[in-house]
């Protein structure tokens, strides 16, 4: 039947892969991803680590379905962060995967599955090594410097050895396993369980502000928890990604499994609301997927300099900048709604390299939501256009440094190489 032959073999001593390369980045999603092309752009070899089994991190698995604050606000619509973005746009158009999105700033709606296979494709074409499914769990390293990280997969252990170390985790696993100081909120920040109708009627699909008017009125009867929120439509497709739920993230493995239930849960209520309220638009919907639940702010570093709700309103453009944005304030800290301020025309905030370095480290830097700021400064800074172009500048922070101390890096040539991303 086969030629195929089989050995009986006896675990017997713990299986361990070395891998090495100039630079290693911990965490595959948006900022993971803009370090580490970035990085491989430079001639420096990559590792990319990532604990769920695909790369993508929450822009490709938590069917978030927008791309928010890369562009400016209306009506000049500028683009902010051309790292990673301008490419992506530029050969997925036309072929169906985007959509633009026009409100307070341009949104960009796009199918997960077009992005994260150009996401692979950049990363094969680039030589970065992937290596998925496994999760940090042991730093090794010095006097603020790390040296290596253990990771624990289903096939076994693998021991990265690295020049320095980009933390995208998103939730600062990386430089809490160092040791290295961290901050966490005292009251939870809620995180969305988004889901995908299929059969959804396009043109009788209700504004946000009439489903949270009926969701006012008669949420308690299905027993929705949040009573705002957005069906995301993709255009000619009959389906919507429903952003409408509020689930605790905390920071616990069973903790984390029942939040992912609580969520389906809220999933599968809402998805009953909307079919009852409008069926014209609803009422022969299904729920075909369920994304990963999305964690907005859990655990985040303490850095150089903490990013100030005032800086954000003000707009203060640092010296060392590395990322702007004009995406208003968006902090989810309450389970029925979240906090929403809209921030002028022409109006832009940034992002300092000192926010992204952890006090202590040296050869460790972070980019995405786990930088350090205060939380409602987070909130504004953590969607995908600033993390991407955070990815990039902690890059080429770490490309600058050549195995020296970030802290230590000539910031004027640092500007030179984000100007695309900051102006």
């Amino acid at each position: 039947m086969t030629e195929i032959t089989t050995t009986t073999v006896v675990r017997s001593v713990p299986v361990v892969e070395e891998l090495s390369a100039d630079y290693c980045v911990v965490g595959a999603g948006i900022a993971g991803f803009a370090a580490a092309i970035t990085l491989a752009d430079q001639g420096r070899s990559v590792v990319l680590v990532d604990a769920q089994p695909q790369i993508g991190g929450q822009c490709v698995n938590s069917l978030i379905g927008l791309f928010c604050g890369v562009y400016g606000t209306a009506p000049d619509y500028e683009m902010l962060t051309r790292t990673v973005f301008e490419d992506l746009f530029r050969d997925l158009d036309g072929t169906g995967a985007l959509s633009k999105r026009y409100g307070e700033t341009l949104g960009i709606q796009y199918d997960e599955v077009a992005v994260g296979r150009w996401m692979e494709r950049e990363l094969d074409r680039r030589g970065v090594t992937v290596v998925l499914g496994s999760a940090v769990d042991a730093v090794q390293g010095d006097d603020g410097w790390v040296e290596r990280i253990e990771l624990v997969s289903r096939y076994g252990r693998v021991r990265v050895s690295a020049r320095g170390f980009v933390d995208a985790s998103g939730d600062a696993s990386l430089s809490w396993l160092a040791g290295l100081p961290c901050a966490e909120p005292t009251g939870p920040i809620y995180g969305s369980q988004q889901f995908r109708l299929a059969g959804v009627v396009e043109e009788h699909v209700p504004d946000r502000t009439v489903v949270a008017e009926h969701l006012r009125r008669v949420g308690d009867r299905y027993g929705v928890v949040r009573r705002e929120g957005i069906p995301f439509v993709f255009p000619g497709s009959g389906t919507a990604v429903i952003n409408m739920t509020h689930v605790a993230t905390p920071l616990s493995t069973v903790g984390t499994g029942k939040a992912q239930h609580e969520g389906r849960d809220q999933a599968d209520r809402v998805a009953r609301f909307l079919a009852d309220t409008f069926p014209d638009a609803f009422g022969d919907a299904r729920i075909v997927d369920y994304g990963l639940l999305g964690r907005r702010q859990t655990r985040w570093i303490r850095a150089e300099h903490t990013l100030l709700d005032e800086e954000v309103i003000a707009g203060v453009r640092f010296d060392d900048a590395v990322a702007r944005t004009a995406w208003p304030i968006e902090l989810h800290d309450r389970p029925d709604r979240h906090r929403w301020e809209v921030f002028e025309s022409g109006h832009l905030h940034y992002v300092p390299l000192r926010s992204l370095i952890p006090r202590g480290s040296r050869n460790v830097i972070a980019a995405g939501r786990c930088i350090d700021a205060q939380p409602a400064a987070l909130s504004s800074v953590r969607v995908m256009g600033p993390c991407a172009a955070m990815g990039a500048g902690a890059a080429h922070a770490l490309d600058l440094a050549d195995g020296g101390s970030v802290a230590d890096i000539d910031v004027s040539v640092l500007r030179d190489r984000v100007a695309q991303n900051v102006g």
